[in-house]
């Protein structure tokens, strides 16, 4: 009999909300985050707006030294951890760390400190040789982007399996499924598992003006990501990180624990088609749907909630919506379906972690997110994607999606475990 795994513990640092509950309430309410960058000056760029954390590394419980050693994704990663472990209720000194692992996702690794860094040891880019002696002992490690799992790992007591899992816009939903995969397979018991990004940097912006992906809609900030709205033109870039504690069922039940859900089924396909670019009719998404499905033993029918990847691109939200139709069939027009990147932006690796602490509490409360800023129905995308305000309803089961650059579509299905049997 396969091990089940449930989720027992959150944790979230987002755009809008640093902490589970404020992450929480600006979700439910539908307000945005997206406004101008402040963290450097964006002028030169042609998207100059973002979703940013209004993030204190030293009031989330940092030390000044972890706060100086630590890059922002990875002080995102270990402020989720620490407030995932402590709504788990999970006894730390008491759990046996070789049954402890960690799997997180991370797409930029620790560009924000790499470039600022950079900056410093060329002179502003005027040198070619840089001189060694001029960099923070810090550098080093900032080049690994696993420093960031090994940080959490060292937050938590881990001496289980540890893995940093890198594949683009779909590593945080990656990294719960594979942490899913470490327990049902017995190499642990408890995986601490989510994702973290911090790309509000120049150097993303100009990768992401140069393809013109991001939203120019440098006037509106608040109201710039627009996921299935007729008059999007591009993703807003975020930022942040989520943890989720993932549990064996015996183990958690053992212990009298929260379980907020099941982890039932994950899938994951590539398209191997282009870097960037999508097919229209989503059969990769929709094969990632699935199999995801099948491993949960749930039917398209039972599907109560789908939290879309919604990007705002004119090409995910065709792609994505296809593959909905094709994979859920006529249940596609009867699910809710809603993307929160129109309130938090794409925070890149971090998001399908996000999704996921988001999709729980979805399921603990009674009620759907919406999606902000969606006003003009678009006739590809003809789905319910619970415009504008957040809607009350029971959610036993959640699918949730992500689509990354690459060509990588990836697919988790939630669900209360007694939907399912054993």
């Amino acid at each position: 009999m396969s091990r089940r795994v449930v989720v027992t513990g959150l944790g979230a640092v987002a755009p809008g909300g640093t902490n589970l509950k404020q992450y929480w309430d600006l979700l439910s309410s539908g307000r945005t985050a997206t406004r101008p960058i402040t963290a450097f000056d964006p002028s030169p760029y042609r998207s100059r707006i973002a979703a940013e954390c209004d993030f204190d590394p030293v009031e989330a419980g940092l030390s000044p030294q972890e706060a100086r050693r630590m890059d922002r994704a990875t002080q995102f990663a270990v402020a989720a951890a620490r407030e995932a472990i402590a709504g788990s209720g999970l006894d730390l000194p008491g759990t046996d760390g070789e049954r402890l692992a960690v799997s997180l996702g991370c797409a930029v690794g620790c560009t924000t400190s790499m470039e600022r860094e950079y900056v410093v040891l060329s002179d502003g880019g005027r040198s070619w040789l840089v001189d060694p002696e001029y960099a923070v002992p810090h550098l080093y490690d900032w080049f690994v982007p696993s420093s960031a799992a090994a940080e959490v790992a060292h937050t938590v007591g881990a001496q289980g399996p540890v893995a940093l899992i890198s594949d683009g816009c779909t590593s945080g939903l990656d990294a719960v499924g594979h942490g899913a995969e470490l327990i049902r397979e017995g190499s642990a018991d408890v995986v601490v598992a989510g994702g973290t990004d911090a790309p509000i940097s120049p150097i993303t912006l100009a990768c992401f003006d140069a393809i013109k992906a991001t939203s120019p809609r440098n006037d509106d900030a608040a109201h710039a990501s627009r996921p299935f709205d007729a008059t999007r033109n591009g993703l807003v870039l975020g930022e942040g990180g989520a943890v989720l504690v993932l549990e064996e069922l015996e183990h958690a039940r053992r212990r009298g624990a929260h379980v907020y859900a099941e982890v039932a089924g994950f899938g994951s396909r590539s398209n191997a088609y282009h870097m960037t670019g999508l097919r229209p009719d989503g059969v990769e998404m929709a094969e990632a749907v699935r199999v995801a499905l099948d491993e949960a033993r749930i039917a398209p029918e039972g599907v109560d909630y789908v939290n879309a990847h919604g990007s705002s691109t004119k090409q995910n939200d065709r792609h994505e919506t296809a593959a909905f139709k094709r994979s859920l069939g006529d249940h596609a027009y009867r699910v809710p379906v809603s993307s929160i990147k129109s309130m938090i932006g794409h925070s890149l690796g971090a998001i399908g972690a996000l999704e996921l602490v988001a999709c729980a509490l979805a399921m603990e409360y009674g009620v759907v997110p919406p999606t902000a800023n969606l006003h003009v129905a678009d006739p590809e995308c003809d789905l319910d994607y619970v415009p504008l305000t957040a809607r009350e309803q029971r959610v036993d089961t959640v699918l949730s999606v992500g689509s990354g650059f690459g060509g990588f579509q990836s697919a988790v299905v939630l669900a209360r475990p007694d939907r399912r049997t054993a």
